[in-house]
């Protein structure tokens, strides 16, 4: 333990990557910052899921593409076995592997980083420096266990999310009139998620029916570029189509829409008409979930349901408050299954939440409400 007054001890890192120059400049970058160290270095997936339950680091610092055994199966075993922060670092993860860097953030990863390609026109500096900001974000998330390799050593596989199609991804989010809600007051579901978000929305999605008739409306944070990757990736995964909002259009009933990238989107009225427009300078967060929130309480009253899911921070707390202030429902992730119990904490701390509860009875919650009998 560290004595009282003196200074905290650097937090260990363990850096995975096949490439012996490419581990020189990682060890360079993160020793560089005082308050890190790095413990080991691992050349596969194999041995960096062996030096992690040896050593216990802080912190993980992985390649994708690895020699022996996979960065995604590496990930997948390390959460199921030794959780531990894990920043992924590579080149499989850029615009043109979306669904990459997806699928690491679900197997449990904190975030991704792209390596620089040959376009790149960045220093090294620039570099090291945003995978040290990168890092002391991922270092200070309390991470979970992820169930996913934990099966598969077991010989089975993650239950897929009910009723699950092939891809049915389309960018045009906008249909006809929406229908009637067959009896429900409740016209949509608003959720708000951030670090850990695409894991537990692929739970809470996975779970609502085929037929439901509530719109749905995700705010998840994300880097620019990388909302049409998820759309696309959750699409192929849960029962309902997902696309991505665009401004002036409808929600649709039966359909998960995700706010764009680079703007906050609002619900304008009760016709569940969206407008999506410039963050103010300074936003943290974008698309930011407060502002959404916030709208759909003025828009629909008690006519929707508000649900906030693992995320650091505090943004949404105050958007929930108001929802639940106009008679909305509003359900809260509870901190034993959230990857980081920021933005659900703080929601909680404000009296925002109607009720915590479990990633998995979050959308059987849902679902009462709506007058349905879970599946």
């Amino acid at each position: 333990m560290t004595a009282p007054g003196a200074d905290p001890a650097p937090v260990g890192v363990v850096v995975v990557d096949d490439s012996a120059v490419q581990r020189r400049f990682l060890r360079a970058a993160v020793e560089a910052d005082a308050d890190f160290c790095v413990v080991g270095e691992a050349r596969n997936g194999r041995e960096a899921v062996a030096m992690v339950g040896r050593l216990h680091p802080g912190a993980v610092l992985m390649d994708l593409d690895l020699p022996v055994m996979s960065g995604l199966e590496a990930i997948e075993r390390i959460m199921s076995s030794s959780p531990t922060p894990i920043l992924v670092y590579s080149a499989f993860v850029d615009r043109g592997n979306q669904v990459n860097a997806l699928e690491a953030l679900a197997a449990g990863a904190v975030d991704v980083l792209a390596k620089p390609g040959p376009a790149d026109t960045g220093s090294l500096e620039e570099y090291a420096e945003a995978l040290r900001r990168k890092l002391r974000v991922a270092a200070r998330v309390r991470v979970i266990t992820h169930p996913r390799g934990r099966l598969r050593s077991q010989g089975m596989t993650a239950p897929a999310p009910a009723a699950a199609t092939g891809s049915r991804l389309s960018l045009r989010p906008s249909g006809p009139e929406p229908r009637d809600t067959g009896g429900s007051p409740v016209r949509l579901i608003a959720v708000g998620a951030s670090t850990g978000g695409p894991q537990a929305l692929l739970t809470l999605l996975g779970q609502l029916p085929a037929d439901l008739e509530q719109a749905v409306l995700v705010v998840q944070h994300m880097a620019d570029g990388f909302m049409g990757g998820l759309a696309s990736w959750l699409d192929g995964l849960v029962p309902l189509p997902v696309c991505v909002g665009e401004s002036g259009r409808r929600l649709t009933p039966g359909t998960v829409t995700l706010a764009p990238s680079r703007s906050n989107l609002l619900v304008q009225d009760d016709r569940l008409r969206i407008l999506c427009v410039p963050p103010p300078a300074g936003q943290f967060h974008i698309p930011g979930i407060d502002v959404t929130f916030s709208s759909v309480a003025l828009a629909l009253r008690s006519r929707a349901i508000g649900v906030i899911l693992t995320g650091m921070g505090r943004d949404g707390a105050a958007g929930l408050l108001a929802m639940r202030q106009q008679g909305a429902l509003t359900l809260g992730q509870n901190e034993a299954t959230s990857a980081v119990y920021g933005m659900p904490a703080a929601a909680h701390a404000l009296a925002a939440v109607d009720r915590q509860l479990a990633l998995a009875d979050l959308a059987p919650a849902v679902l009462r409400a709506l007058g349905r009998v879970p599946a």
